[in-house]
């Protein structure tokens, strides 16, 4: 069994959502293993343990307590750290929230991710199509859930997209890619505001085939 570390709970996004959508996902392949206080928990040697990362958590310390997560001298593991992981020969998962970060919410981390955010129109009907083969998109098929739709630009240059997502008021948008970075790999999918996302059997499947591909699989 695989214990792969979640980071999840932020101000706009309840890390009650993200452990029982995991636990749908827990069985004799994975255990989860989730840390709300990133800020004060985690550390290199910590992180070292576990073979893939999942970061569902953008940038505030807890769901009470919107003040920055990343804070140079005080937080020990930068986005420089989960890079260096990453280059290492980890494995790196970005969840809907972990893809909120830009020039103003620690640029840094959406370097390493491979994006930035810009906005999201209110919760709506999103459609998410497969638009590529590829490990993380084996046997899953395209599907529509309410959701926050997200819109993010400055894509790394090296992604490989394999996820689009579209809705009557965000338009056509990237829903998903994944990147390698020296011996890892890294995953980011966009999908997953609400537990519903998280349900849908296309979802988990998405999600499973992601820890897999991270984890060199």
């Amino acid at each position: 069994m695989k214990n792969i570390l979640v980071l999840c709970d932020d101000f706009w996004h309840p890390g009650e959502i993200i452990e029982r959508g995991f636990s749908l996902l827990e069985g004799e392949e994975f255990h989860f293993e989730f840390v709300r206080d990133a800020k004060d928990i985690l550390t290199p040697a910590f992180i070292s343990g576990f073979p893939v990362i999942v970061n569902c958590k953008g940038n505030n310390i807890n769901g009470g307590n919107s003040n920055a997560w990343f804070e140079e001298g005080v937080t020990e593991v930068m986005p420089k750290d989960l890079r260096a992981y990453v280059e290492a020969g980890g494995g790196f998962v970005s969840i809907h929230s972990g893809n909120t970060f830009g020039p103003d919410r620690c640029p840094d981390y959406a370097e390493f991710v491979g994006n930035r955010f810009v906005t999201h129109p209110p919760r709506c009907e999103v459609e998410v199509r497969v638009e590529k083969e590829h490990p993380v998109t084996q046997g899953v098929l395209g599907f529509t859930e309410r959701d926050e739709h997200y819109e993010l630009a400055d894509i790394a240059p090296d992604a490989e997209i394999l996820l689009t997502t579209h809705s009557a008021t965000g338009g056509d948008q990237v829903g998903g890619y994944v990147r390698s970075l020296g011996r890892g790999r890294l995953c980011a999918l966009t999908p997953g505001h609400v537990l519903g996302v998280w349900e849908n059997p296309e979802f988990q499947k998405l999600v499973k085939n992601a820890l897999r591909w991270c984890m060199g699989e």
